[in-house]
């Protein structure tokens, strides 16, 4: 990655407005273009300890918001930060990253190719700390603010009760609209996604509420979306695909919900992973691909 240059708060004012930069903030340090703060900016954050399920969300609407013209911003953090700079990339589209220490003291290290490819890509990669700053514990509270302060929106795909995510939820809310993807009401990973909506944030189902939230208009026409698969012919195929529509179930869940056998229903299953309707999560958790 090239040696990051000091841009003063002027700089980043000029650009995003004064976007609620804490007063104290004298500027960033930046490696790559700035040019991708020119367009709406959505952060999309999440926990580190995402799964399947959330990460490919994460790459999923990051990579809808970034061809639809957005940049995207996160904390080049593992999990859901980290694919949500994947699918801009995939989409062409620039994204903008902000450390929680200093360029030369990269963390986390396994990341730093991912930082490469932001810069190489038309992104940035930024931080609030010198060069030779280690990341310290601490660093990260300023670091989410900062990526609260320079975006549009922000959303939320995956976060516990505890965690990151919400601290940055917590810096955004009251000045830029805040979103949440919800989940299991059982599973812990998106308690937080749960407690967000609750207290007000708008329920994010794809990047088009993510866009109506931003005042901008939506990925299609009704006339240009891809036409409807036809439904299997397979009855349990198609018990399946319903029980599916509402979010991710492990096969337990499927077999008693369809009423076949689980030879059956894992027959399937199957079928429908290599029509590419169905994927699966882990070991025997199944969710309806987009």
């Amino acid at each position: 990655m090239e040696s990051p240059r000091y841009e003063p708060h002027a700089r980043f004012a000029a650009l995003r407005g004064l976007r609620g930069f804490p007063a104290t903030l004298a500027g960033l340090w930046c490696a790559g273009s700035l040019q991708g703060l020119e367009r709406p900016c959505v952060a999309i954050v999440g926990t580190r300890a995402a799964t399947a399920y959330g990460r490919r969300l994460a790459h999923d609407f990051a990579h809808d918001l970034g061809a639809r013209g957005c940049a995207i911003l996160s904390g080049l953090a593992l999990g859901i930060d980290a694919c949500a700079h994947e699918g801009a990339l995939a989409a062409g589209a620039p994204t903008i990253a902000v450390l929680g220490g200093g360029h030369r003291r990269f963390f986390p290290p396994r990341n730093a190719p991912l930082a490469e490819r932001i810069v190489e890509g038309g992104g940035a990669v930024l931080s609030p700390f010198g060069p030779e700053q280690p990341a310290l514990p601490h660093q990260f509270l300023e670091r989410n603010g900062i990526v609260a302060a320079l975006a549009d929106a922000l959303l939320v795909v995956e976060a516990p009760a505890r965690s990151g995510a919400l601290n940055t939820a917590s810096w955004a809310a009251g000045r830029i609209p805040v979103l949440a993807i919800p989940g299991d009401l059982d599973r812990p990973h998106v308690a937080g996604c749960h407690a967000l909506i609750r207290d007000g944030a708008v329920l994010a189902r794809s990047a088009d509420d993510v866009l109506e939230a931003l005042h901008l208009p939506p990925m299609l026409r009704e006339l240009d979306r891809a036409p409807e698969l036809p439904a299997p012919a397979d009855p349990t195929a198609r018990s399946l695909l319903s029980l599916l529509a509402d979010g991710e179930r492990d096969l337990d869940a499927l077999i008693a919900g369809s009423g076949a056998t689980p030879a059956a229903t894992l027959a399937a299953l199957t079928v429908l992973e290599i029509d590419g309707l169905v994927e699966r999560l882990g070991a025997a958790r199944y969710a309806r691909r987009r």
